[in-house]
C-alpha cells in the first residue's frame, strides 16, 4: 500500500476509503487529470531533484487532492445506502376516552314557568290601574277597574223587572187557588182551570228567565274589577287609564314566584346530546361562580322557524329567591353521549401523495418505530382537539414532528413515556406462556 493510500486510510478509516475509492474508479478521468496537472507541477517546480523526494512531495500532494474529492463522493451518496438511520425525537400523546369528555354551555333567562295575562271579561273604559310593573299581588287583590256605570243601570233595570214579574207570579198563584176551589165546586169548568193554571206557569218561568238575566248582568258588573287569581308579581302593563279595551284584551301579565326556570335555545346538532328530566348546572351572572341545580323539564319537540334552534326548559330546584325574573343565566349541561376518541390536531397530517385521506402516526411501543394509519375527523372540540375515528384508546400517537416522518423510521419518545412503554412491554412478556 502506498504512503498516500495510507494516509488516506487513517483519516477516513477502512470502510469509508474502499467507499471513496469505488467512487474514485468512476471518476478515473477525474483522477487522470488531477495526475497530470501534478506531473506538470512536478516538473516545474522540481526539476532534476532525486526521485525519491519528488515521490514523497507527489504522495503528500495527491493525498492532500484525493482527500476532499472522497469527502465529495461520499456525500453524493444514496441516502438508502447509509450505515445508520436518524432516530427521531417527537411527542406523544396516549389516546384515552375521556379526552372527549366535558359539558356543554348555554346562556339563557330567568323566567316564570307559569305567566298568565290577565284581561277583562268585558268592555269598558278602564278608569283605574292599581298596581305597577314589579309589584307584589296576592289572590283577589283588584289590579284594574273600568267604569260600571252602564252595567249598575243594566243590573238596576233587570231587578225592577224581576220584582215585577214576581208580583204577578203571586198574584196567579192565589188566583189559581181560587179557581181550584170553583172548579171542586163544579161551578166553573176544568177548561177556565187550565186556562189559570197556565197564566201561572208562565208568570213563574218569567221570574226564573228574570232571575238568570240579573245574576249574569251581576257577573259583568263584577267584571268590571280585574282581580288576580294567584299570588305572583306583576311583569308588564299593556293598557292604560283611559283607555277603552275590548273584552279579552291583554293589561297585566302576572307571573308566579313559586316556580321558576331557566330558557334556553340549543343548536340543532347539539340537541341530541340532552336528556329529558336530565340534573344540570346553573350560574348566574351577577351572582359569579355560584351553581344551583335545575332539571331539564322541556325540550322543544319542533325548532324555532326564525332561528333554527330548539327551546328548552329547565326548572330551578333550589336558589328561588337568588334567581329573580330576567336574570341572565348559564346552563350547563354534561354530555350524555357515548365517550369518543380525540386527538391534538397537530396530530393529523395529509401526505401529498393523498391530499384527501388524512393520517396520524402510531408508535409501536415494542420497536419503537411509526407506522401511518388513515382516521376519518368529526368535530373540533376545544383545546385544539379534534374527534376522530380509526385508532382505539391506549394507542400512543405522535403529536409533534409529523411531518419529518417516515413510514418505519425509530423515534426517540420522553423519558417518562419510554419508561412506561419499557414496563408494558415486560409485563405482556411475562403473560405469555
Amino acid at each position: 500500500m502506498t504512503k498516500s493510500r495510507m494516509l488516506i486510510t487513517a483519516a477516513l478509516g477502512q470502510t469509508r476509503f474502499q467507499a471513496a475509492l469505488i467512487q474514485l474508479q468512476k471518476g478515473a478521468l477525474v483522477c487522470a487529470y488531477a495526475k497530470r496537472r501534478a506531473d506538470l507541477w512536478r516538473s516545474s517546480i522540481f526539476g532534476d531533484r532525486p526521485l525519491s523526494s519528488i515521490v514523497n512531495v507527489r504522495d503528500k500532494f495527491l493525498a492532500c487532492l484525493l482527500l476532499p474529492l472522497a469527502m465529495f463522493f461520499l456525500g453524493c451518496t444514496p441516502p438508502d445506502r447509509q450505515p445508520h438511520q436518524i432516530v427521531r425525537p417527537v411527542k406523544v400523546v396516549r389516546i384515552s376516552d375521556d379526552t372527549a369528555a366535558g359539558v356543554m354551555s348555554f346562556a339563557g333567562e330567568v323566567r316564570a314557568r307559569y305567566e298568565t295575562i290577565l284581561a277583562f271579561r268585558v268592555s269598558g273604559k278602564m278608569i283605574h290601574r292599581l298596581v305597577e310593573v314589579g309589584d307584589r299581588v296576592h289572590k283577589g287583590q283588584c289590579l284594574a277597574r273600568l267604569d260600571s256605570n252602564d252595567y249598575r243601570l243594566g243590573t238596576d233595570a233587570l231587578n225592577a223587572q224581576l220584582k215585577s214579574a214576581q208580583a204577578e207570579q203571586d198574584f196567579a198563584r192565589d188566583d189559581l187557588t181560587r179557581y181550584r176551589e170553583l172548579l171542586n165546586l163544579r161551578v166553573i169548568s176544568p177548561a177556565e182551570f187550565d186556562r189559570h193554571d197556565t197564566a201561572y206557569i208562565t208568570a213563574r218561568e218569567r221570574v226564573a228567565a228574570l232571575n238568570a238575566q240579573l245574576s249574569q248582568a251581576t257577573n259583568q258588573l263584577q267584571y268590571t274589577d280585574l282581580l288576580a287569581d294567584r299570588d305572583g308579581v306583576v311583569t308588564a302593563l299593556e293598557a292604560e287609564i283611559g283607555q277603552v279595551v275590548a273584552a279579552g284584551q291583554p293589561v297585566v301579565k302576572l307571573a308566579r314566584l313559586d316556580e321558576k326556570e331557566i330558557h334556553i335555545d340549543i343548536p340543532e346538532q347539539r340537541v341530541a346530546g340532552i336528556a329529558l328530566h336530565q340534573t344540570v348546572n346553573v350560574t348566574l351572572w351577577a351572582d359569579g361562580n355560584r351553581r344551583i341545580t335545575a332539571r331539564i323539564r322541556e325540550i322543544a319537540a319542533a325548532a324555532d322557524p326564525a332561528s333554527r334552534t330548539y327551546r328548552v326548559k329547565a326548572t330551578v330546584l333550589e336558589g328561588q329567591d337568588e334567581a329573580r325574573l330576567g336574570k341572565t343565566a348559564t346552563v350547563w349541561i354534561p354530555l350524555t353521549t357515548p365517550p369518543r376518541i380525540a386527538v391534538p390536531l397537530s396530530a393529523v397530517f395529509t401526505p401529498q401523495n393523498e391530499p384527501g385521506r388524512p393520517r396520524v402516526w402510531l408508535v409501536d411501543e415494542g420497536t419503537g418505530t411509526v407506522r401511518s394509519v388513515p382516521v376519518q375527523l368529526g368535530e373540533a372540540l376545544d383545546g385544539e382537539r379534534i374527534v376522530v375515528s380509526g385508532v382505539r384508546s391506549g394507542q400512543l400517537v405522535v403529536s409533534a414532528g409529523v411531518q419529518r416522518l417516515a413510514e418505519g423510521q425509530s423515534v426517540r419518545v420522553p423519558e417518562q413515556v419510554a419508561v412506561a412503554m419499557q414496563g408494558s412491554v415486560a409485563e405482556s412478556k411475562e403473560d405469555q406462556p
